[in-house]
């Protein structure tokens, strides 16, 4: 397998960044509802919220690379061709996929930002984005938790799409993505 697309299938390095996405987004999410488990301000539910953080800074920088990638190289075909208005539909949750893994870490970094709140990476902390204003601090953690909702339904048609065109209408749209096979 190369490390480039190919018009038949993806590269290595998007099929890696693509499933180690996958992996980052479930933690991510993971983290943030376990947390639930634990009482306020103990140490574990502390850690969850550091990874929960750290984790979606990851997403940030991986996806930034993933559109890097996705915008510089070709798309392999689907085959058969699908409907136009199924291209314009998988177009336009791809798009929104990408505002989902840069939006939201943004979001949160600009709420913990507002909060006055360090911003964890790796051991390292991050700028504050904004100055320290907890009114809009507090306005901008909802709206990352109602878009991070909606992540959840969005990853799951992405999800759902996939397998609908692998098992129902057996094209090659997950085969593409998948690690190529000895």
């Amino acid at each position: 397998m190369t490390i480039k697309n190919s018009t038949q299938r993806y590269g290595a390095l998007s099929i890696g960044l693509h499933w180690l996405m996958f992996i980052l987004l479930i933690a991510v999410y993971a983290c943030i509802e376990l947390r639930e488990f634990y009482p306020k301000g103990s140490d574990p539910r502390e850690a969850l919220k550091a990874w929960h953080f750290t984790l979606g800074m990851l997403v940030f920088l991986l996806a930034l690379a993933r559109l890097a990638s996705r915008l510089s190289g070709t798309s392999p075909a689907i085959v058969p061709e699908p409907l136009q208005w199924q291209k314009k539909l998988a177009g336009l949750a791809h798009v929104l996929l990408y505002l989902l893994m840069i939006a939201l870490p943004l979001a949160g970094w600009l709420a913990l930002s507002a909060a006055g709140k360090p911003i964890p990476f790796f051991g390292l902390e991050l700028p504050a984005l904004i100055g320290e204003n907890k009114e809009l601090g507090a306005t901008i953690k909802e709206i990352h938790k109602t878009v991070g909702t909606l992540g959840y339904f969005l990853i799951g048609l992405h999800a759902a799409a996939a397998l609908f065109h692998h098992y129902f209408k057996r094209d090659n749209t997950l085969a593409r993505m998948l690690p190529a096979r000895g």
